[in-house]
């Protein structure tokens, strides 16, 4: 397999070179094209934002929406939340999976209302020291909450980035010191152009430059593209990370949750042993829910959804 050719300093991978003329075209299209999600509406506010960011770590935003809606109809302020057992964020995140982000959301929302008066705090140092808050939910939240200038890294912007400007076809298996260099080095230089930037380059990532099957003749920056000037040279580098769930912990973990979550009393162990025949890994399982703080183990062989 021939690796495509390294392009020459000024080049269609240089930064400096590019970052400029895929600015307007992209937000252009962002502009004509973007989604009505309700998080992206004004009276979302910076709760709504940062609860969306939360669900929508490798969740999509068809399974999104209908526990936004209810989550935030349920607990309009980070307060509302906080007052309530964390064993009810585990409850109302439904099916959404990976349930440990509803107790690191919980825990974010019981530090806002303890540290900031109950208001997302538009710092980004501060968003950053919140609980369960890693470096891209701060920046996120920043620029779309606030319209800071900060680079917003998810697995689509990623992916748009490697192919325009980098000229390959799949970013790294985890975000590198280059990409963030390289997206610092994108963003545009007035804070409002850079929020929407941040949001523009997501959206195409999610909606034209996608993994699979992407819209070449859809993109308002093909004409620039280096990936697709180079010709679309194949997958050169270490293989991706592909999802499983069928038969593992995680269905495991599911179903036992599915059970919990359900219950309006503890749960005995015998019920929840009826929700995977294989006892090794189910008892597994169970062991990192315990772990994870997302199950509460009680006497007499009990379970239950956390309360502190």
């Amino acid at each position: 397999m021939t690796a495509p050719t390294k392009p020459s300093p000024g080049g269609p991978s240089d930064p400096a070179a590019s970052g400029v003329p895929l600015h307007a075209p992209v937000i252009d299209w962002f502009d004509e094209h973007a989604r009505d999600l309700p998080w992206r509406r004004p009276e979302a506010g910076a709760w709504g934002v940062m609860v969306s960011e939360f669900m929508l770590q490798q969740t999509p935003v068809s399974r999104v929406l209908p526990v936004y809606e209810q989550w935030l109809a349920r607990w309009p302020r980070p307060a509302d939340l906080a007052a309530e057992a964390p064993g009810e964020a585990v409850r109302a995140w439904g099916r959404l999976g990976y349930p440990r982000r509803a107790l690191r959301l919980h825990g974010a929302a019981a530090a806002i209302t303890e540290r900031h008066g109950g208001d997302v705090p538009a710092d980004h140092a501060q968003l950053l020291a919140l609980p369960g808050v890693g470096e891209y939910t701060a920046a996120a939240v920043a620029s779309f909450a606030y319209g800071q200038r900060h680079a917003v890294l998810d697995t689509n912007v990623r992916r748009v980035f490697a192919r325009a400007v980098t000229g390959v076809q799949y970013p790294p298996n985890a975000t590198t010191a280059a990409e963030r260099k390289l997206a610092r080095a994108l963003l545009p230089d007035e804070e409002a152009s850079a929020a929407r930037w941040a949001a523009a380059s997501m959206e195409l990532g999610a909606l034209v430059c996608t993994a699979r099957n992407e819209s070449c003749h859809r993109c308002p920056i093909a004409a620039q593209c280096a990936w697709r000037l180079a010709g679309k040279p194949a997958h050169d580098g270490p293989p991706r990370r592909g999802q499983t769930y069928a038969g593992t912990d995680r269905q495991v973990r599911g179903r036992l949750l599915a059970v919990l979550r359900e219950a309006t009393a503890p749960v005995p162990q015998a019920t929840l042993d009826q929700v995977w025949q294989e006892p090794v890994q189910r008892a597994r399982a169970l062991d990192g829910l315990v772990a994870d703080g997302l199950v509460e183990p009680l006497a007499d062989g009990l379970y239950r959804l956390p309360l502190s």
